[in-house]
């Protein structure tokens, strides 16, 4: 079935003696916003890690687009079109806005596709066309989140990690970004994001996982799962 992008299946790691990921299994469809939601420390940021080449698996595998990448080096992975904007934004503080965005197209070769990117990026964030030439430094916290996302973006992905892309945002720039995400799947990438904000993120998201010490605890679509009283309780905080 081609219309499965990323599989993982009885996947584990380990930090020392800790187990972060007991098993786990995921599976991502092309062209669906797949949320992966829990509190701190639940594996969420390792689960990405992973699937980046980061970290390594000691146990399970890890399939994307038919290719197993589980021993696969970061830039392979990158290169076959999983791009990750990671927690807390990490732009290039001292570079000016356009020159972030072009550190996000190394992967890339084609001068067009590199060009039709940053149309692309501009069309998302119109505000990071008005401050091309400003440095990382000088923007606010939303339009470095921006940033981060239009950097990703750069490098043509075929599947998009986000990590906590709302993390420490204005309600109404979270708000765009949401937007901004859907649009980011309706014109043909897929997207795997990890969110502290679940109910929002049920909302934008086609199925969800919810992980709790390093294991499932629960998975279904996200229309159902935003309905579900145990899961808003148990796991997502209450209302």
């Amino acid at each position: 079935m081609n219309d499965k992008e990323l599989i993982i299946r009885g996947l584990k790691v380990n930090y020392d003696s800790i187990e972060a990921l007991k098993g786990i299994d995921i599976t991502v469809n092309k062209g669906e916003i797949v949320a992966l939601l829990g509190s701190n420390g639940a594996g969420k940021t390792t689960t990405l890690r992973k699937i980046s080449g980061v970290l390594d698996a000691s146990g399970g595998t890890v399939k994307f687009q038919g290719h197993d990448i589980t021993k696969m080096a970061p830039n392979k992975i990158a290169s076959l079109g999983i791009i990750q904007s990671p927690e807390g934004r990490q732009i290039f503080r001292e570079l000016n806005v356009n020159d972030n965005l072009m550190t996000g197209a190394y992967t890339v070769k084609n001068r067009k596709e590199i060009q039709n990117n940053f149309k692309r990026v501009y069309k998302y964030f119109p505000v990071l066309m008005e401050r091309k030439d400003q440095v990382g430094s000088t923007l606010s916290g939303g339009e470095q989140q921006m940033l981060a996302i239009g950097r990703a973006l750069m490098g043509s992905p075929k599947l998009l990690l986000l990590d906590e892309p709302s993390l420490g945002l204005a309600p109404l720039i979270v708000k765009s970004i949401f937007e901004i995400i859907q649009e980011i799947r309706k014109d043909g990438t897929t997207v795997l994001i990890i969110e502290q904000n679940a109910l929002q993120t049920l909302k934008i998201a086609d199925y969800a996982y919810v992980l709790e010490v390093g294991k499932i605890a629960m998975e279904g679509k996200a229309e159902e799962l935003k309905n579900n009283p145990q899961l808003i309780e148990a796991y997502l905080g209450g209302k």
